[in-house]
Order: C-alpha cells, then sequence, then structure tokens
C-alpha cells in the first residue's frame, strides 16, 4: 500500500484531496468560506465521486476514451450521490449535511484507493494517467492546426470560451445567491402546537395558553417587539432579536378577568421599535365565562 500511495498518478491525488478539503470546509470554523465551500461542493457533488469510481472500474488507458470518462463522471456522480442519500435515510443519522459528506468522502477515496491499486498492477504502457501538460500540448496544436479552416478554429476557441464562461456564471450565482422577498412570519397556534384547538372559550380568571412565533427573513438582524393586548389592556410583551433565517416560537400564557362574548385578543409584531403602527397582526374572538354560567358557542 505504501508503493501505492508513493506512486498514486495525480488525478487520483487529486481525486483524494477534494473530499479531504470538502470536510475541512464543513466541518471546521473554515465553513464560514462559501468562496471557496460552495465550488467545492459543486465538484464534489457533481464530479469527483464519479471520476473515482469510473477511475476504479477502467484503470487501462484503451477502456474508455477522454471524452468518454469525462461524460461518464458527471454521469455517474449524479446517480451515486442521489443513491447515497437514499442509503442515509434508512440509518439513524438520516440524509443530513454531515453524513452525506462523510459518506461521499469515504465512497470516493475508497474508490481512488482501489483505482490506484489496479493501475498498479498493470503494466505501465497499458495504466491509464492523466498527462496535463500533453493535454494542454494537444489542445493547443488543435487550436493552431495548419489544416483547420479559420472559421473552425475560431467554432474551437468559441466553444471553449463558453464552456469556461458558463462554468463562472454557475459559480458566481451558487455563491451570491439572489435575495428573495424580504418578510416576516407571525403565527398563533393552539397550546399542542397546531393550527386549530384556540382557547376561544374561556372562565374568567384562569389560564389560557397558545403558542407565538416570529421567524425573519429579512436577510438582517432585526428587532421585534412582540405584544398580546385586551381592550388596549397588555397582557404580554417581549423583545426579541433575530438574525436571518431564525426562528422565535414561545407558549404564552394569559388570564382574561372580564367576562364577556367575543373579545378581541389581539397579537400584535412591532418592528425596529416602531410602535405607531404593528408590522403584523392577528387575532382571536373569545368568549369569557364567569364560571356559574354554562360557555356559549360563537
Amino acid at each position: 500500500m505504501r508503493e501505492v500511495l508513493r506512486d498514486m498518478p495525480a488525478d487520483l491525488l487529486a481525486t483524494i484531496a477534494v473530499p479531504l478539503m470538502v470536510i475541512i470546509f464543513t466541518m471546521t470554523p473554515l465553513g464560514s468560506v462559501q468562496v471557496v465551500r460552495v465550488p467545492l461542493g459543486l465538484v464534489m457533488v457533481l464530479f469527483v465521486p464519479g471520476y473515482a469510481l469510473i477511475a476504479a472500474l477502467f484503470p487501462k488507458r484503451d477502456d474508455l476514451e477522454g471524452i468518454e470518462r469525462l461524460a461518464l463522471s458527471f454521469g455517474l456522480s449524479i446517480a451515486v450521490v442521489p443513491l447515497i442519500g437514499l442509503g442515509l435515510n434508512y440509518t439513524p443519522w438520516g440524509i443530513r449535511l454531515v453524513p452525506i459528506v462523510i459518506s461521499l468522502s469515504v465512497f470516493t477515496i475508497s474508490m481512488a484507493l482501489i483505482a490506484a491499486w489496479r493501475r498498479s498492477v498493470l503494466p505501465p504502457e497499458e495504466r491509464f494517467e492523466v498527462r496535463f501538460r500533453e493535454a494542454v500540448r494537444a489542445a493547443a496544436a488543435e487550436l493552431s492546426a495548419g489544416d483547420k479552416s479559420r472559421l473552425d478554429r475560431a467554432l474551437t476557441v468559441l466553444l471553449v470560451i463558453l464552456i469556461i464562461a458558463s462554468v463562472a456564471a454557475l459559480i458566481y450565482v451558487v455563491v451570491t445567491p439572489k435575495q428573495g422577498e424580504r418578510f416576516t412570519e407571525f403565527y398563533i397556534l393552539g397550546p399542542s402546537g397546531k393550527a386549530y384547538g384556540y382557547p376561544t372559550q374561556v372562565v374568567a380568571g384562569e389560564s389560557s395558553t397558545v403558542i407565538v412565533g416570529v421567524v425573519n427573513h429579512e436577510y438582517a438582524d432585526v428587532n421585534y417587539t412582540v405584544a398580546m393586548s385586551l381592550s388596549n389592556s397588555t397582557l404580554f410583551l417581549r423583545n426579541i432579536t433575530l438574525g436571518h433565517n431564525e426562528t422565535w416560537e414561545e407558549p404564552v400564557s394569559y388570564a382574561i378577568n372580564k367576562p364577556g362574548d367575543r373579545q378581541r385578543l389581539e397579537f400584535l409584531l412591532y418592528k425596529e421599535g416602531n410602535f405607531t403602527a404593528p408590522y403584523r397582526d392577528l387575532h382571536l374572538w373569545v368568549n369569557v365565562s364567569s364560571g356559574r354560567e354554562p360557555l356559549q358557542k360563537i
């Protein structure tokens, strides 16, 4: 195995290096460097697992043409990644970031080591290898070939430019995603955490509970104030600060002391200390009994 690692071809070393870098940029503080993490993730998901599998299955130079290896690497990566995710779905770890990264890395590195071993047992002249310098020279020779017309050379150059531009555009779109609509979710749930079973029939002086939730989709940190009031009397008041995509959800208990039907229980959300008008508002119509008579239905 030492000889295999020492003599490992450059393409397989790169195949092993990519998942290791993905692990580093996923499970360490470096994961916040999106400019590196996102392109690495794309390469890891769309190309590297398939390339490692193809290298393990076809170690000989004459097994496949270069363009066939390239196309199959993309195709098999797109097939392998969902299959690994499907397998994880039936494990205790589930389909989460860390299990997926570790599973893909183990699969890719294993295939790369198998490919290195299978190549090592072949005669040197039969082993597949990526000769980067020769590939660059061949591409340059292809572009400057004397037997090609100016139109053919121009189309070849244009094709290369379009491919490079497409990859650059894809990376840019993924690294700098377009911001969606800015809004805040504000909701109330019944005591069971469902959108029903609200305490609309209560007894005066007895405690009732609802669950109040706020979700920030404003693409910035926001200071909120959550209030609950009845007949201009404040029953609950809480100041919270949420980052983008953060959620605040808590059960809120209260008691209404004054009997009466169809009392408007208001839930108000204020943003950034602006109390002139609520940013979001909800309400419940509540019938409050004195406890000495049966509750009336709405």
